[in-house]
């Protein structure tokens, strides 16, 4: 994939100083550089790579003023990382969406309907009755079960699974091996000791704008809807139970569990390995740190939590520094004991 320094710069609604002809072909770190690629200039503390990068064309702050020549084309923008950002999620994009056709053998049951401009890799199933939209990538190996809905401009990644009656909205990306829609944790105590599996009807409901990681699984509801809102971030390896909720903009790290029935609120930020207990109410604007248990409803918007059991940030980090000073504390406990003895 190819581009000119000036298409880039148009792009980035950024001003060229040097060759807006040359011709870039890659992204790269600006101390890696070589003839061809971009980089960019954020932290001052790589500038001395600036003087020496072979690199065709570099991203710089507007307010930059380099101390030294510069052989590489200088493209000035207001913010040089929220630029480079955004050039690499156009890369990523044309990258991604350039794929378009049916690859043999490809699977498709029974009244499945396809939108314009969809690609099908080789091995991958799509069930029966399902509605896939336009500029949808669906990736070798990839499974979609039956009466599933895909909206425009999804990715769906090898060897993920979406599992029966999903939904799953426009502009999602679910990586490999993630799997959508399986069976929920439930299980009836009877009372002989042994568990009676209790049916889960329900599906799960992804919204726009939805990333899920490699190897996180998302359990169908009992009944009704698991349901992920717009702009959601799931890591690698997390676990969702099922009838979850989790709110708009909420990023979550690897290995996090939540267990069933569990709402948590918009634009949270939960750190890796944290762990929910069921049917809790997690307020908007949540942070939790990570390892953290979380076993209580948290009502207060913008609450910051940390260890387990979690309770308050800063109630935590004393709790911390004093459990480091214990040994020291105990021996000074014991020689007042002694001196109070005597």
């Amino acid at each position: 994939m190819e581009f000119t320094v000036k298409q880039i710069a148009t792009l980035l609604g950024g001003e060229v100083a040097g060759n807006d002809t040359l011709a870039i072909t890659k992204l790269a770190k600006i101390e890696e550089g070589r003839p061809g690629d971009i980089s960019f200039l954020s932290n001052l503390k790589y500038e001395p790579h600036l003087y020496t990068t072979q690199a065709s064309a570099v991203i710089v702050d507007r307010s930059f003023q380099p101390r030294k020549p510069v052989e590489a084309a200088l493209i000035f923008v207001e913010n040089s990382y929220s630029a480079f950002t955004r050039l690499l999620e156009e890369y990523h994009q044309r990258m991604s969406f350039a794929r378009v056709g049916v690859e043999q053998p490809a699977f498709a049951g029974d009244g499945a309907q396809f939108g314009e401009q969809v690609y099908r890799g080789a091995f991958s199933y799509v069930g029966r009755n399902c509605r896939i939209g336009h500029n949808v990538k669906i990736y070798p190996h990839a499974y979609i079960g039956d009466n599933v809905r895909i909206g425009d401009n999804t990715i769906i990644h090898t060897g993920a699974r979406i599992l029966d009656n999903c939904i799953i909205g426009q502009y999602c990306v679910i990586h490999p091996n993630a799997v959508i829609g399986s069976e929920g944790f439930g299980f009836a105590p009877q009372p002989d000791g042994t568990y009676k599996t209790i049916p889960q009807l329900g599906n799960v409901i992804l919204e726009d704008f939805v990333n899920v990681g490699s190897n996180t699984t998302i359990d169908c509801a009992t009944m009704g809807s698991t349901i992920i809102r717009q702009g959601v971030k799931l890591d690698n390896l997390i676990q969702i139970g099922h009838n979850v909720e989790i709110g708009k903009n909420t990023v979550i790290a690897a290995q996090t569990g939540i267990s069933g029935s569990t709402k948590i609120g918009e634009n949270c930020t939960i750190a890796g390995q944290v762990g929910f207990a069921g049917h809790l109410t997690i307020a908007n604007g949540t942070k939790v740190g990570a390892q953290s248990g979380v076993g209580k409803n948290v009502y207060e918007e913008g609450t910051a939590l940390n260890s387990s059991p979690a309770f308050g940030l800063k109630e935590s980090m004393r709790s911390l520094a004093v459990f480091r000073r214990l040994p020291d504390l105990e021996r000074r406990l014991t020689d007042l004991e002694k001196k109070t003895e005597k």
